[in-house]
Order: structure tokens, then C-alpha cells, then sequence
């Protein structure tokens, strides 16, 4: 079943890059307990229309959203935290998102978020979807289908911030 409003997010470990150059796990109840996270999955780093336009958007309103209450911006993917920081670097990310890696795709299936791309050679992927979460709860969703990025990106989240 799918994530939707009013639920809580569920207790899943990702990874970020630490200080020692190597993965640290983190779990969602540090990323989300006490904060409005602006959240966005997505397909893949370095993919065509996540690079070209997903995460670009809110590496672009970052500050927008946080003049707006956000207190953390995170991606998360697919992917390994070593890709996740690579993909960060590449993107001139900075400190305004946070990279998140969801490698072996626990977040995506806990949320039934994922995307099977088996068969395009990608595996098990995450849908492309953008969440505003409070303090652990979702208080807004949006998914749709790649390559299109308009209802999960920065602008719309921006739209509907004031709502959630």
C-alpha cells in the first residue's frame, strides 16, 4: 500500500556519506522527528530528466522553500551514498539538499514508492514523488510517472506549502 497523507513515515535506514568519506547509516526517525522536511524521490541519479530538472528545481528554490518554514530539503534514490554525493558534487548542491541513499530500496518499498525497471536494466527503482512531511507525518504527496517532473518539483511544492 501506498503512502499517503496523515500517515507517518515508516522507520527505514538510508545512508548519507560521513565524515570519514564512507556510508553512514541514518534512520527516518532523525531525518524527520522535530522538522518540516521538504522530501522528493526520485528514479535515478545522473538519469536525464532528475538531472536535467528534478533536483536542479530545488537546489534553485532551496531558499524559497526554507523562507517558507522548511527546515530540510532531502533527495533520496536508488542509489548508493557514494553515487548520492557524487550525483550532490556534480549538481552544485551544496548544503541547500540534502543527498540521501536509499541503496538497497528499503524506503521505497516500505513506502510503496518503488518502480520496478527490471526490465530496462535499472532494477528496483523509486517512483518519482515529492512529500511535505511534519515531524515524521506526511502531510502532502505527489507521484507521477518519468520522465515528467512537474507535480514533484520545487515549484509545485512551493504552491502548496502554505496548504500542508
Amino acid at each position: 500500500m501506498t503512502i499517503k497523507i496523515g500517515d507517518t513515515i515508516p522507520n527505514a535506514t538510508l545512508h548519507v556519506m560521513g565524515e570519514d568519506g564512507g556510508p553512514q547509516a541514518i534512520s527516518t526517525d532523525d531525518l524527520f522527528k522535530g522538522k518540516l522536511v521538504a522530501l522528493f524521490g526520485l528514479p535515478g541519479a545522473f538519469t536525464p530528466t532528475c538531472s536535467a530538472s528534478h533536483l536542479p528545481g530545488y537546489v534553485q528554490h532551496a531558499d524559497a522553500l526554507r523562507e517558507k518554514g522548511i527546515d530540510d530539503i532531502i533527495c533520496v534514490s536508488v542509489n548508493d551514498a557514494f553515487v548520492m554525493t557524487a550525483w550532490g558534487i556534480d549538481q552544485n548542491v551544496g548544503d541547500k539538499v540534502r543527498m540521501v541513499a536509499d541503496g538497497s530500496a528499503a524506503f521505497a518499498l516500505a513506502t510503496g514508492l518503488e518502480l520496478d525497471l527490471t526490465e530496462r536494466g535499472l532494477g528496483m527503482r523509486c517512483m518519482r514523488f515529492s512529500m511535505i512531511v511534519d515531524n515524521g507525518v506526511v502531510k502532502d504527496i505527489e507521484t507521477e510517472d518519468p520522465p515528467s517532473a512537474e507535480l514533484t518539483g520545487a515549484e509545485k511544492m512551493l504552491e502548496k506549502i502554505a496548504d500542508a
